[in-house]
């Protein structure tokens, strides 16, 4: 068969591999350290070990190991097949490939080893910033390269939100990044103060609003419509929905600094764009559900769609929940509390890691040109492990947080407090032990999801074909 009659693929599976393997591995570290918070024991003694090592390299691993080859495998999946063209410069992707690896691997060393600028979701330092700057450099041109030799004039609005994820993280991770070196592995901030803050926030709230939101809504305007066979709602909507979500997202991020040295109109302005941004992440989630329309009975049998559709649930939940949380009442009882945790993870989990499988079960058979996964009824499996889990882990830290609060504000008759933080800190080991079972069944999911991907990948069949470059499937 000519290999130049087909879509450049190679680079798609190498990363949808990695997306499982960064997906168990980032998984497994917050299941330990989800337990060392219940065992303190289990952090031996070992500074590399320890959880203020550890959780970084969680959050690191989740985000941009497995969301960010979440992300590389469908943007690179979805332009071709909306576009009809190969990949542009397939050399130039496969050095992306390469090169996210590497860098996901430095930051595996020297997390642990304690090697950290500090700054939340880019505590990595000066070398690895400028080795991330310049793969990213090279994904915008192979993607935008991609669009600019398409072969159809409409620009599917799926590659709306890749493009538009692809040009802010830039932006955001080089402005943030910005640092004075001075050893190898050690730099200072450009900023300081109260400026370094709002610059840390405007990057670390816009890295949700945009990497995890963004981008893995490209995701959900192709495969949802996809694997229901049904076109999307409304287009208008889409449209829509991807102008007001990039320009009112922006501007969220000082509901991070509520009650901080922060100005107060700077934090009442994150406040109110939070709030704005309920109409179109909702929009969005209707428009992606609505898409059923009229299949709403394959939701029976397509565990595929379960996921998907499910996914978007807990996206439309995590947004009004964020901007509920934004409000200074509710700020001043949420935040430091662990309903801040639960709110993260009912987002990162519940949207971002469900359409993450989702669309790796509807990827795998195509990538490897089987007619199906190995086992329908393992993805089902699958996803009732993950959703019983998910559910666990939010719903504890949820009672957890609002207990924390409400023990922290709590004073007797004459101003003094009524608990101490210990024991606040005491009240919450029975809900830390539901959190570590909530996150050992996500994590044993991903096992069952390694499984069926291996035995679907290891499982020839030659009956099933290879995908022309013009078959837009």
């Amino acid at each position: 068969m000519n290999v130049n009659a087909t879509y450049n693929d190679r680079v798609v599976r190498q990363f949808a591999l990695m997306t499982l393997v960064w997906g168990i591995v980032g998984m497994s570290v917050g299941v330990l350290i989800a337990a060392q918070l219940l065992f303190p024991a289990l952090n031996f003694d070992t500074p590399w070990l320890s959880y203020g090592r550890l959780r970084p390299l969680h959050t690191n691993a989740v985000i941009f190991a497995f969301g960010g080859s979440a992300l590389f495998t469908t943007s690179y999946y979805v332009v071709q097949r909306t576009c009809h063209v190969r990949l542009f410069a397939p050399a130039l992707a496969e050095f992306t490939f390469w090169g996210w690896q590497l860098i996901i691997l430095a930051a595996a060393i020297t997390l642990p080893l304690g090697i950290t600028s500090g700054k939340e979701y880019a505590e990595l330092e000066w070398p690895i910033d400028i080795a991330i700057a310049i793969v990213w450099v090279v994904y915008a041109v192979v993607f935008f390269g991609t669009l600019a030799t398409r072969r159809v004039k409409h620009i599917y609005v799926a590659n709306w939100f890749f493009a538009a994820y692809i040009i802010t993280i830039a932006v955001l991770h080089i402005v943030n990044s910005a640092e004075i070196p001075v050893t190898m592995w050690k730099s200072y901030s450009a900023y300081a103060g109260v400026v370094d803050a709002m610059v840390e926030w405007w990057y670390g709230h816009n890295a949700v609003g945009f990497f995890l939101t963004a981008g893995f809504l490209g995701i959900m305007y192709y495969f949802v419509p996809k694997q229901a066979g049904r076109p999307v709602y409304s287009y208008r909507l889409s449209v829509v929905h991807f102008w007001a979500l990039i320009s009112i997202y922006m501007w969220a991020g000082p509901h991070h600094l509520i009650y901080t040295t922060l100005p107060d109109w700077a934090q009442s302005l994150g406040m109110v764009f939070s709030l704005m941004l309920i109409a179109p992440s909702w929009g969005g989630m209707i428009n992606g559900i609505m898409t059923l329309s009229g299949a709403w009975h394959k939701l029976r049998t397509d565990p595929i769609l379960k996921f998907l559709i499910v996914s978007l649930s807990f996206y439309g939940m995590s947004t009004f929940e964020g901007p509920m949380m934004s409000i200074k009442s509710v700020n001043a009882l949420s935040h430091y509390t662990d309903w801040t945790i639960g709110h993260v993870h009912s987002g990162a989990i519940g949207w971002v890691a469900m359409i993450s499988i989702g669309a790796l079960y509807a990827l795998i058979p195509k990538l490897w040109n089987r007619p199906a996964m190995y086992s329908t009824r393992l993805i089902d499996v699958h996803f009732w492990i993950m959703t019983i889990g998910i559910v666990l882990y939010v719903t504890s830290m949820w009672i957890s947080g609002v207990m924390q609060g409400l023990m922290w504000r709590a004073t007797n008759a004459d101003g003094t407090l009524t608990y101490s933080f210990v024991e606040a800190l005491k009240a919450t080991y029975p809900y830390y032990a539901v959190r570590l079972a909530g996150g050992a069944l996500v994590l044993s999911g991903m096992f069952v999801m390694a499984y069926n991907v291996i035995r679907t990948i290891t499982h020839k069949d030659a009956s099933a074909p290879a995908q022309p470059v013009l078959d837009p499937a």
